[in-house]
């Protein structure tokens, strides 16, 4: 894995929806996405929520999780946000609308300049599943059904849904960059959807001192189960 991946590279925050921008519906299946993986348990743990709630509940919600947008001179959309309730709700129906509000136009056309611009503004996410990278923008997919599994992402959704690592909303794919150090460090087998074989040593890694270098870090804090920045939803982002 390529050590850059350890470290914060440049980034320019996302602007915040609040910020008296306009919001509108948008079909997920046009939205493109800006990273190469997902995390498949916080994907399928936000599909369990979703099928709980009625039309209306879900359209309530996502008005108030809207996606940060960059729309090219075509109007092709590009999410930097959101991409695992999205990814939840389009394997769930094809059709799924959500809410979103454009943070930045640009006049190129060519899918490759756009993906150089988003680069450039530190909105590119380029590792594999296996963290290997970074890939050439030209191997990030285009649409949400064809981003991989990275276990390591899920597994970091796991502990900060614990409070054993704190959000970083203003941090592009923060839980990415923990998941990065996680896998240089000895950790039992496990994968998405069987993450307790690497929970207890992953808990004391997170909290130790070689991690304090990472935003989140919580120390010695003592872990303790609570819901996260959606309230009570149990997923949390990118």
């Amino acid at each position: 894995m390529n050590t850059r991946s350890l470290h914060l590279a440049h980034y320019d925050r996302i602007p915040d929806p609040d910020d008296g921008f306009t919001l509108f519906e948008v079909e997920v299946g046009r939205l493109q996405p800006t990273q190469m993986c997902i995390g498949l348990a916080e994907v399928r743990s936000r599909q369990r929520d979703f099928l709980q709630d009625s039309e209306q509940e879900r359209q309530r919600y996502l008005r108030t999780k809207p996606v940060p947008l960059v729309r090219n001179g075509s109007g092709d959309l590009w999410m930097v946000d959101r991409h695992h309730r999205l990814r939840a709700l389009l394997e769930l129906d094809p059709t799924v609308t959500t809410f979103g509000y454009v943070i930045e136009e640009l006049a190129q056309t060519n899918r490759l300049d756009v993906l150089q611009h988003l680069q450039d503004r530190g909105w590119l996410y380029l590792f594999d599943g296996r963290g290997n990278g970074p890939q050439s923008p030209e191997a990030l997919p285009s649409n949400l059904l064809s981003l991989l599994d990275d276990p390591y992402r899920s597994l970091v959704w796991k502990l900060k849904k614990e409070r054993a690592i704190n959000p970083q909303p203003l941090i592009p794919y923060h839980e990415f960059r923990w998941g990065a150090w996680l896998r240089r460090r000895p950790l039992p087998p496990f994968s998405s959807l069987q993450l307790d074989p690497a929970l207890p040593a992953a808990r004391r890694l997170v909290k130790s001192s070689g991690a304090s270098h990472l935003a989140g870090w919580t120390g010695n804090i003592s872990l303790h189960r609570s819901t996260d920045d959606d309230g009570n939803r149990s997923g949390v982002d990118p």
